[in-house]
Parts: structure tokens; C-alpha cells; sequence
């Protein structure tokens, strides 16, 4: 199965941006650690802060991927264009936070995408991306 994760804005500061939230590791460190937890699978990393090469990338993904998992960061809280794409493809989303957003602020209490992807995990840190990875590999 092939699988792509996308993530957004300030992502790719992760184990230097406030670790007390996001921790030390930087995600592609836990790229690689994914990859050796299924190496029956082709998982593909995208990472942008520009809010339209989300929306591109997602829109391309469309039926060349078992599934998606979406971490558009802050944009889950304002941009309806990354939710549109997410209503517009046919190819399942899981929408992954590694913050619990409901112990933050209360702007992130609420997300364009959640009602538009298959599921949403938050709050449980990388292991997030590892959960709906298991889940989309059960085609439930």
C-alpha cells in the first residue's frame, strides 16, 4: 500500500520549536523509524508552509494513494481551500495533530478539516501519524 503524509506549516522545525509541545525529534527522524514500522509500505513525505502547494499536492494525490494523513498544522484552523481539497478527492484523510488543540488556545479548538477527513487524532504526539497509518492500512 502507498501512503502520503503531508504536513504544513512550521512542520519542518519540529524537534527545535517548542519540544515541551512537539518534542525533540525532528520528523524526519520519525520518517525514518515509520518506514522501518511498515516496510510493506511506501510512505511519501510532503512538507510545506505555502497553503496553496498543500492544496496542489492533495489534488495530485488523488488515486495514486491508498490514503492520506494531513497534518496542515495552523491552516486546519483557517483555510478552507485545504479543506475543499480534502471534500474534492476520493482517496481517504486522516487529519493528525500532535498537540492536543483542545488543551490550547481556544482558536485551535476548531478545524475546517475535521468534518471532511475519515478521522482526526490529536494530542498523542508523532505516534499520531503511526495510528492512522494502522488505520488506513485496514481500509476500514
Amino acid at each position: 500500500m502507498q501512503f502520503l503524509i503531508i504536513n504544513g506549516p512550521n512542520l519542518n522545525l519540529l524537534g527545535k520549536r517548542q519540544p515541551e509541545l512537539y518534542g525533540r525529534t525532528s520528523f524526519e527522524e520519525y520518517l525514518e523509524a515509520l518506514r522501518r514500522l511498515f516496510p510493506n509500505h511506501r510512505i511519501d513525505y510532503f512538507q510545506s508552509n505555502i497553503e496553496g502547494e498543500i492544496i496542489d499536492t492533495i489534488q495530485q494525490a488523488d488515486g495514486k494513494y491508498h490514503g492520506l494523513v494531513l497534518n496542515a498544522a495552523a491552516y486546519s484552523h483557517t483555510s478552507i481551500g485545504i479543506a475543499d481539497a480534502v471534500t474534492a478527492v476520493s482517496v481517504p484523510v486522516i487529519e493528525v495533530h500532535i498537540s492536543n488543540i483542545y488543551r490550547r488556545e481556544n482558536f485551535r479548538h476548531f478545524t475546517y478539516l475535521a468534518s471532511r477527513c475519515t478521522g482526526t487524532i490529536a494530542g498523542l504526539g508523532l505516534r499520531g501519524y503511526e495510528l492512522a497509518i494502522r488505520y488506513l492500512e485496514s481500509g476500514a
